[in-house]
């Protein structure tokens, strides 16, 4: 079977603004008041809460923190998993676009470097949950992306053929974990990174989900 694997965070949802507020309830705690923008730093907060808290240590002049920021982030994760819902959106036209896959006869899943639980979570209070047929997440496995196996157990466990799936994804760790894997990737620009995306030369850019399932038809199809 074909598998299309998506990325989670900045590909099917939206979800800065609660990480963003996560790593700002860490420093307000730190008695240093809100460090981060919830459209300006939206790229950082994608990159995981370790990404957040080096990027407010820094603005504190206190770059390379490692101590402050490995006693903040279980901080982090215990009042994003609280609010994991309050301001994150799935982006538009995503969950339309998994129904026709898979209504075409593709597997859909979701390969995420969050950690399991917290995606799980995530998934189900959105809703969607069960639209895939796999997610694993960054603590799953002994390893995670860009490992390609982190990618190839996703597509296995979705019930599809690893060598014949297709990577949709927003930044460059999803890049390179489709170039080790040897599938196509499709990289999306409605996300905070967009514009940095072309220069990743992925297969191919996603402008809008009403276009996936005609270029995941072209990619899969040409690979094979």
């Amino acid at each position: 079977m074909k598998t299309v694997v998506f990325d989670l965070d900045g590909t099917l949802a939206d979800t800065s603004g609660d990480l963003i507020a996560a790593a700002n309830n860490c420093f307000r705690q730190m008695g240093e008041g809100d460090l981060l923008h919830p459209e300006r730093d939206a790229g950082t907060a994608l990159l995981g809460g370790r990404a957040m808290l080096n990027l407010g240590m820094e603005r504190l002049g206190r770059a390379r923190d490692a101590a402050a920021v490995d006693e903040y982030y279980p901080k982090l994760l215990e009042h994003y998993a609280r609010d994991i819902d309050t301001h994150t959106l799935l982006y538009p036209g995503a969950m339309e676009a998994v129904a026709e896959l898979k209504a075409l006869g593709y597997r859909v899943a979701i390969c995420t470097n969050k950690p399991e639980a917290l995606a799980e979570l995530l998934l189900t209070r959105l809703g969607v949950r069960e639209a895939f047929g796999a997610m694993l997440g960054a603590d799953t496995l002994p390893v995670r992306k860009p490992d390609p196996e982190h990618l190839f157990e996703t597509a296995r466990r979705a019930g599809g053929d690893p060598a014949q799936c297709v990577l949709i994804g927003d930044s460059d760790t999803d890049r390179k974990t489709a170039a080790a894997a040897g599938v196509p990737c499709v990289l999306v620009t409605f996300g905070p990174s967009g514009e940095d995306m072309a220069a990743l030369e992925p297969e191919a850019l996603l402008e809008d989900f009403k276009d996936l399932p005609a270029l995941v038809t072209r990619l899969i199809g040409a690979a094979a």
